[in-house]
């Protein structure tokens, strides 16, 4: 329901190697030459295009024009570090570099709107991706600092939670409680336990069933979402109006998984995507608003989960920003009445039939969450992720350091919204608390963490 893929399985990402070393994935992940592959952060998928006319889209055309969207969205790199910039968002300036194109293409009228239709297609997967509504939200300037590492991305054959569960088999039994949600976190205090006179702890973490717990650190790693409502109240004292002030400008977005499960395939098996167009959009055009009628269209295709021998016959859809919010307050049946509708118009089979079950993930409803990752927002910047991961207190002079660390993938700089992003923010919080205790020695006792 969450993680899927690992984006770059190669040396350089910590997933990997660590997946590798417990022995989690398949033959093909560890092959030498699918670690060097450049996919830039895009799953490499045998892909199959529906157009809505109910009919499969020529392949030259789509991937011509994939080819066309890939070159521009490299283009924006240029401007990390800029002086200046034409506009200040990535779906501005893709627009404006298209409108400058379009009149350039040979074809005849038709084939140029199919195009077009193919591109807006194209936005909605890099909606996907950057977890935004619209890469109109995404700022220019910085986009280029988002790092991709190199790699066929892959999955777990036994789901992305086979990793943390090989991690937790190494930890004492009771070390990690699950279901302990915490109210506030209160820190620069001074708390003891109950007849200890003598030791003084400077944090503590309330939790909602009443029970309590006192640290000399604590690393918080709730997603952005979740800061950006509630952090006025999770800590005591406030956060510094610098740190608060980059919670708010940083983007925080919502993309769902849609599985549907069917009796038998529709699809041919040589496919791994089923890529939807709707070939009266375009992006040089105003997108509808209307969520109610039109939320489905946000959806950007169907991945086959693989094996079927495992996981049955099922395709997994994604969909993002406000569309995808508005899914999640729709009841299964009306999810699952819309998509079958809409696989029939896409194969032209009005006669298909409709998936056996429904399962989807609504990120954004989660209260611990409230929306999926995080990406760099018009008016934000990487100095912003740099200041949301800055520990508390700032003063590095307090004789109390590190009371409140911040990991989670909002606060690595490059690679934000990504899980290797996230795990290697914990392991710069731990490195952290390390050369604390590192260089102090004892006679210091160890931390409660």
């Amino acid at each position: 329901m969450g993680a899927h893929w690992i984006h770059g399985p190669s040396e350089r990402n910590p997933v990997f190697r660590l997946a590798s070393h417990y022995g989690l994935l398949g033959p093909s992940a560890a092959k030498e030459e699918n670690q060097q592959v450049e996919a830039g952060g895009h799953p490499l998928l045998r892909s199959i295009t529906y157009g809505s006319s109910g009919k499969v889209l020529s392949p030259e055309l789509v991937n011509s024009t994939h080819t066309l969207f890939s070159d521009l969205l490299d283009s924006t790199r240029i401007f990390l570090h800029a002086n200046g910039l034409p506009v200040p968002s990535v779906g501005q300036y893709l627009r404006a570099e298209i409108a400058r194109l379009a009149p350039t293409w040979e074809g005849d009228e038709d084939t140029k709107r199919l195009r077009l239709a193919i591109l807006n297609a194209c936005f909605k997967l890099e909606c996907c991706i950057s977890g935004t509504h619209s890469m109109d939200l995404v700022a220019l300037g910085p986009f280029g600092e988002y790092t991709t590492l190199p790699g066929l991305d892959c999955t777990f054959p036994r789901g992305y939670s086979s990793l943390p569960d090989h991690m937790l088999s190494a930890l004492p039994e009771g070390t990690v409680l699950l279901n302990k949600p915490v109210r506030t976190i209160q820190w620069q205090g001074s708390f003891r336990e109950d007849g200890d006179t003598e030791k003084e702890f400077p944090v503590l973490v309330e939790c909602e069933d009443g029970d309590s717990f006192l640290a000399d650190h604590v690393i918080v790693t709730v997603p952005l979402g979740f800061l950006k409502e509630c952090h006025q109240d999770f800590f005591q004292p406030p956060l510094p109006e610098r740190k608060v002030e980059a919670i708010r400008c940083l983007g925080f977005g919502t993309n769902n998984k849609i599985f549907l499960e069917f009796e038998q395939p529709f699809w041919d098996p040589d496919y791994q995507f089923l890529e939807v167009v709707w070939e009266d959009e375009s992006p040089l055009a105003e997108p509808s608003i209307d969520l109610e009628a039109n939320w489905f269209k946000k959806l950007i295709g169907f991945v086959v989960i693989q094996p079927p021998e495992q996981h049955g016959h099922v395709l997994c859809g994604f969909i993002a920003g406000n569309e995808s919010e508005y899914m999640e307050t729709l009841s299964d049946a009306e999810v699952l009445s819309t998509l079958t509708r809409v696989l029939r118009t896409l194969t032209g089979n009005p006669d298909l039939p409709a998936p056996r079950s429904i399962l989807r993930s609504r990120w954004h409803s989660a209260p611990y969450t409230r929306g999926s990752y995080s990406y760099v927002a018009v008016d934000s910047s990487g100095e912003d992720i740099d200041v949301l991961a800055q520990p508390l207190p700032e003063d590095a002079s307090d004789p109390r350091p590190l009371q409140v660390l911040f990991a989670g993938e909002a606060t690595h700089r490059t690679f934000y919204s990504t899980t290797h992003g996230a795990l290697l923010s914990g392991w710069r919080e731990a490195d952290r608390l390390n050369d604390l205790y590192g260089a102090t020695k004892p006679p210091y006792p160890a931390p409660r963490l």
